[in-house]
């Protein structure tokens, strides 16, 4: 379906772009080369759009079948509280996610691999666009207290650390990062913009189908490096070997499996119409796509491997291999695994739970730390957020808080102003009053 255009006002466009020259400086650069790299797309712009003809009804909850809200104002203030948390999220994983790529993105060996990235850093800005043109399309200090102008310096305003979603407040480490990132944490992007397609919230629902047909390309992003990788450790060529892969998949799956939220929750979604799966119904889908990802890795690595072979022949080595048996001189240390859902988990219902990346439990925190030591990237080890998440275990194991409490301590969402020079970004840009939000272009 064809889809309109818009651009912000003059001065929150501005803002963005002064929030991009800082952290996606290679922008132009990329315009630049863009027909080289990418020849078949057209060149990305810095702008939002909305689908044209998409269903104008509520699909699911108590609504089902009732026109679909078009302004906040329509809502009850618990509903439109419910949604802005959801919009204000969304937003903050976008622009996150490029504070993170942008630390390691120099390291990759590959022009093609970098460019990739880079084009999704990109997508990821008009992504956040996007979720801005949503707020400033609408009314919503009446119901909620805060008005468009705020939340978008709240926003823009938000470094690492202070995201809202744990996941972006881990710092990248190498270029492994990077791949592996696009690869399962953008994977539980498309979930999210695919069950908000379905939202009772016009605006929402018509930003959805353009985001997710970039999300594609930020899957593509990490599993055809991560695919080249493994082919390429098969004959012996050491870029990314199958363990610090292994590492990097444990150490961001738990994360991107907490993205969903508490498994238990997700019904009062479906009750207003803002998705159409529970958060256990889609984690669940979720988490089997990364297992038949993994499995595709692990195949593609053993036919490097091994050369010419029976496709019956290669199921059952690697099923020989997940069951911790050597086969045809593969040792099973060579293939990658999922690691177990409890496993190094803080928030959702194994939140402080000492469960292993097999599924083993563990009696005591010196066994556990044990454990992560050698299954976590070393240089994960020694950050602040590693540290943090074992100072909460230490205060689990022995009852000084609960695991609840634990969860509501970790890392969450603050104000962050000062250090940054967008972080007055909205307040110092003369407005221009000939720009108005949905202006079409």
């Amino acid at each position: 379906m064809p889809a309109d255009s818009e651009t912000l006002p003059k001065k929150y466009h501005d803002a963005v772009l002064n929030w991009q020259q800082q952290f996606l400086p290679d922008l132009e650069f990329l315009q630049e080369n863009w027909d080289k790299h990418f020849p078949k797309d057209p060149c990305f712009r810095l702008c939002a759009y909305r689908e044209q003809g998409i269903c104008g009804h509520i699909e699911v909850g108590d609504e089902a079948g009732k026109p679909k809200y078009r302004r906040a104002c329509e809502m009850s203030p618990h509903q439109a509280n419910h949604l802005l948390k959801a919009v204000k999220a969304q937003a903050s994983t976008e622009f996150g996610s490029i504070q993170q790529h942008r630390l390691t993105l120099t390291r990759a060996q590959s022009e093609q691999d970098q460019f990739w990235v880079l084009r999704m850093m990109a997508e990821e800005l008009r992504h956040g666009y996007q979720m801005l043109s949503v707020l400033l399309n609408d009314d919503w200090k009446s119901l909620v207290g805060q008005s468009g102008e705020e939340m978008v310096e709240e926003i823009l305003s938000m470094k690492p650390g202070s995201h809202v979603l744990g996941a972006f407040n881990i710092d990248f480490d190498s270029f492994v990062d990077n791949i592996v990132f696009c690869a399962l944490i953008d994977r539980v992007g498309k979930y999210q913009l695919t069950m908000q397609k379905v939202s009772a919230y016009q605006p929402m629902a018509e930003s959805m189908p353009p985001m997710l047909r970039e999300e594609a390309f930020h899957l593509a992003a990490g599993v055809i490096p991560l695919r080249r990788w493994m082919q390429e450790a098969a004959r012996g060529e050491i870029y990314a070997t199958p363990s610090a892969i292994q590492r990097t998949l444990n150490k961001w799956l738990p994360r991107g499996l907490e993205m969903f939220g508490d498994e238990r929750g997700g019904a009062s979604n479906i009750k207003m119409g803002f998705k159409d799966l529970t958060n256990q119904a889609s984690l669940d889908q979720y988490y089997q796509e990364v297992v038949k990802m993994v499995r595709d890795l692990n195949l593609r690595y053993l036919r490097e491997r091994l050369g010419e072979i029976a496709s019956d022949d290669l199921d059952k080595t690697l099923l020989d291999l997940e069951g911790g048996q050597r086969s045809r001189e593969v040792e099973p240390d060579e293939i990658l695994r999922v690691p177990d859902k409890g496993y190094f988990r803080r928030r959702g219902v194994f939140a402080y739970q000492m469960i292993g990346s097999d599924g083993r439990t563990y009696s005591n925190v010196v066994e556990y730390q044990g454990h992560l030591r050698d299954t976590l990237p070393e240089s994960y080890l020694a950050s602040n957020d590693f540290r943090h998440y074992l100072e909460l275990l230490k205060k689990v194991e022995v009852g000084t808080i609960t695991k609840d409490e634990a969860q509501q301590r970790s890392p969450q969402l603050s104000r962050v102003g000062g250090s940054c020079p967008c972080s007055k970004s909205v307040r110092w840009i003369t407005e221009d009053s000939s720009s108005s939000v949905g202006q079409s272009q």
